[in-house]
């Protein structure tokens, strides 16, 4: 299989599942110096006329260090038989393991950016704006459910550059 580039608006993925069931890794770094993370909570659409992903990601994690130093990150989706995989990267840290070593993920890097073979989609973003999930944001009572320790979400906005699929 051989990724090939798609023009991110002829997509026909359903953008709550990749994002809410599938789940996605969000990768940003060096090639002599990354990290990924599995999220499940994000959002695609269109933002200053451009085509976007959001990505959310609690400060305290490894992964925040990289998005906060660079300017770029990638998104990518996997099927199924990756959930193993996707599972460690969402439950361990960078910081102790390699989870590439633990996963078998096969990196790909891209000029700055890094994303993995196995990956179905994948969406080289620049990063464009960034900001906090705040409390008194919320007009719904979601902080206990999903803050009990208070650790809010940093917001991370990245304008998609480019999109590669394989099927």
């Amino acid at each position: 299989m051989a990724f090939q580039e798609i023009d991110v608006t002829k997509l026909k993925q359903n953008p709550f599942q990749l994002i809410g069931k599938d789940w996605a890794l969000v990768t940003a770094g060096t090639p002599e110096k990354f990290n990924t993370m599995t999220v499940s909570w994000g959002n695609m659409g269109v933002m200053w006329n451009k085509n976007i992903v959001t990505a959310f990601i609690r400060p305290q994690r490894y992964t925040h260090e990289f998005l906060e130093t660079k300017d770029s990150f990638t998104l990518s989706f996997y099927h199924e038989n990756m959930r193993k995989a996707l599972a460690l990267c969402g439950k361990v840290s960078g910081r102790e393991v390699d989870k590439v070593k633990e996963t078998g993920l096969k990196p790909v890097f891209d000029g700055e950016h890094i994303y993995f073979e196995q990956a179905k989609l994948v969406f080289l973003c620049k990063k464009i704006y960034r900001d906090q999930i705040r409390p008194d944001g919320f007009l719904a009572d979601y902080i206990g459910s999903s803050y009990p320790e208070k650790d809010y979400h940093d917001i991370y906005m990245g304008e998609i550059v480019k999109a590669y699929i394989q099927e």
